[in-house]
């Protein structure tokens, strides 16, 4: 049956593909070999399929090779997009640091005008109780030359009286007219010294008077410049205690809660602002003096508020060029890639850029801690404490007192890092929070 199939198969394919007779030819012989119709059918399909086969490779490898092309580009171009971005991000933090600068100039400025309106404010102050003790000693001099005239007045009296007794003669005529005519005299010498005592009175009085007037008006000129330097000074303190209101109550704290506790704690050199004491019997003195005491409470409050302000870590604790990486909140952990928590910002920058502390405090951790590699913690005021991880090297000891501004380390990738970067952690009641929130307050004062 296989054979007839076989002979019937060569037959129908006989008039498209011949038999074939390939010879093999030797020293001694010759010999040939028979390629049926069937076998040839068999070898073209073969040679078909594997040319179709290699064609299909090659396309599919041609179009991975495109498809890998238009990826590579893809990633380059994304890279390129990063990398603007990181710049624009770097341009914008330069920015904002400069308008910080800019801010913390102007304030700085306002504080010298506050200061320099005091200084203006006591000198007026000085100069109305020179004017009041001045008009109070004209006063003084104008009741003095009034009794001494009335006295005189008194004492012409008594001396008429008393001649007219010893002489006696009011009992005639002659000697009546003799006694008036020495009287006369008496009184008209005693009339004249009162009217000259008189006269130079009321110049007196009149000099007093044009005083007492002048010095009115000083006054008033006082008291308008005084209401103009007053309403100056409080937009001043007011002006200057907004930002600082603001920052404390951006990162959560209570502007009045800090106040009392750095009050409480406060030990600098010459204590608080004295009050100024009012004037006695002058209203409008005492005004001036309860607006004084107010603006001098002010920049009390004002002058509490910056050294609170030391006390919060506030602002960046780099300032060389860095990008933000890893932020703080849930992320893939880089090392398994599993969902996990990561609790603070992370700054890439150059090896050894120096890190510095944020804010006045004493340093509870300086060395190495799992995770962290070499790590500093600064404990500040209001149970907030920093954490700087992953130094190369650290520059401070445990127990140490820092002040904001201090270098405490260089950023490193020391501990469980992937690459140079400063990990940067605030944590409140030994909680951590987002530090963007703390280096955004910044802006207010900075």
């Amino acid at each position: 049956m296989t054979g007839r199939l076989t002979h019937r198969l060569n037959a129908a394919l006989e008039r498209v593909l011949p038999e074939q007779r390939i010879f093999l030819r030797s020293d001694y012989e010759t010999r040939f070999v028979r390629v049926r119709p069937v076998t040839q059918a068999l070898m073209l399909a073969i040679s078909a399929l594997v040319i179709g086969w290699t064609l299909v490779a090659t396309s599919i490898l041609f179009v991975q090779s495109m498809a890998s092309g238009d990826a590579r580009q893809q990633a380059m171009l994304e890279q390129s997009n990063y990398e603007q971005r990181l710049n624009g991000l770097a341009d914008a933090r330069d920015a904002r640091a400069a308008e910080a600068a800019s801010a913390q100039t102007r304030f700085n400025t306002a504080l010298d005008q506050v200061s320099l309106m005091q200084s203006a404010l006591l000198a007026s102050e000085d100069h109305r109780t020179e004017l009041e003790t001045g008009i109070d000693v004209i006063q003084k001099t104008l009741r003095r030359v009034i009794k001494e005239r009335d006295a005189a007045r008194a004492e012409a009296d008594s001396l008429r009286l008393t001649m007219a007794k010893q002489s006696g003669a009011d009992h005639t005529d002659a000697g009546h007219m003799k006694d008036m005519s020495a009287t006369v005299d008496i009184l008209a010498s005693q009339l004249g010294d009162t009217a000259a005592a008189r006269d130079s009175a009321e110049a007196q009085a009149a000099v007093a008077d044009a005083a007492a007037s002048k010095a009115e008006l000083d006054t008033k000129l006082i008291e308008q410049r005084n209401a103009l330097i007053f309403s100056k000074l409080e937009a001043a303190v007011k002006v200057s205690m907004a930002p600082l209101d603001k920052v404390f109550r951006s990162v959560g704290l209570d502007p009045q809660k800090v106040l009392a506790e750095i009050r409480s704690g406060y030990t600098g050199e010459g204590g608080p602002l004295t009050p100024i004491p009012p004037p006695l019997h002058d209203q409008q003195g005492a005004l001036d003096a309860t607006r004084a005491n107010g603006i001098l409470d002010g920049l009390s409050t004002v002058n509490f508020y910056r050294l609170a302000e030391q006390k919060v870590p506030l602002g960046l604790p780099l300032k060389t060029k860095f990008v933000y990486t890893s932020g703080f909140g849930g992320r893939l952990d880089p090392f398994t890639g599993a969902r996990s928590f990561h609790p603070g910002q992370d700054m890439g920058g150059a090896y050894g850029s120096p890190v510095y502390a944020t804010a006045d405090g004493i340093v509870v951790t300086a060395g190495w801690v799992n995770g962290y590699g070499r790590e500093v913690m600064i404990q500040h005021a209001f149970g907030i404490q920093s954490l700087y991880g992953h130094l190369s090297q650290i520059r401070v000891q445990t127990g140490q007192r820092v002040s904001r501004g201090d270098r405490i380390g260089d950023m490193g990738s020391t501990g469980r890092s992937t690459g140079t970067h400063l990990h940067y952690e605030i944590r409140v009641g030994g909680k951590a929070v987002n530090p963007m929130t703390y280096i955004k307050a910044a802006t207010n004062v900075f």
